[in-house]
């Protein structure tokens, strides 16, 4: 049976002064450490045979995979199912205003961590990705495709693939800004999980979704 790659990238670092929860707002692009990380994606995934770039419709995905697209002469296509994952406290900063846990007005949000009570459920979130991840397989059948989306979903969507349980630490994720998690297929059947980090050498003081450092 044909062999076929579907590479997951995270997008790069997001310019994010006021270090908030974005999720799904609009708007929110790469900075200029992130406009490099993307370019060092686009680098990593530069001798690959690649038939199709797709990515989430927020801007920061779509501004990571524009390099990867224009290196293979390839045009950006939006797939909804690529979005971030729904949170309730997008738009606050976290542990501030609004969003303190010591709220008691929060406590419901906190009540389930297994599903989780504060956003989008997370076999919803591998639902979505794991549909567009095989529609992209069978477009690129014996080639390459590329989805660009968001690290929460990557993470679920490798856990699943790796028969992990969806509940975990977020303090180990191993999904870095413009990480590339790269699902292996024999066939319509997965064979195996890759991932690497193009862009590690510009983590040193880059921060993530919530404003937190990354190293």
């Amino acid at each position: 049976m044909t062999a076929t790659t579907v590479h997951l990238v995270r997008h790069g670092e997001v310019h994010n002064p006021e270090k908030i929860l974005y999720g799904r707002l609009p708007g929110y692009r790469l900075s200029e450490r992130g406009e490099q990380m993307a370019q060092l994606a686009a680098q990593h995934l530069e001798g690959h045979d690649i038939a199709l770039v797709r990515a989430s419709p927020l801007l920061r995905a779509q501004q990571t995979a524009a390099p990867i697209a224009a290196a293979h002469g390839l045009e950006v296509s939006a797939d909804q199912r690529l979005i971030e994952s729904g949170n309730h406290f997008e738009g606050h900063r976290m542990g501030h205003g609004e969003a303190r846990f010591s709220d008691p007005r929060n406590w419901r949000y906190f009540l389930n961590p297994f599903r989780p009570s504060w956003g989008e459920p997370y076999r919803e979130q591998v639902t979505r990705v794991i549909a567009a991840v095989q529609q992209a397989r069978a477009e690129a059948e014996g080639r390459e495709a590329v989805l660009v989306l968001h690290q929460l979903p990557i993470w679920l969507t490798r856990r699943s693939a790796e028969g992990k349980p969806l509940v975990h630490d977020p303090r180990r994720r191993q999904c870095g800004l413009c990480s590339v998690t790269s699902l292996r297929f024999i066939g319509p059947h997965q064979s195996g999980v890759d991932y690497a980090e193009p862009a590690a050498a510009l983590y040193a003081g880059a921060v993530d979704a919530t404003g937190g450092k990354l190293t």
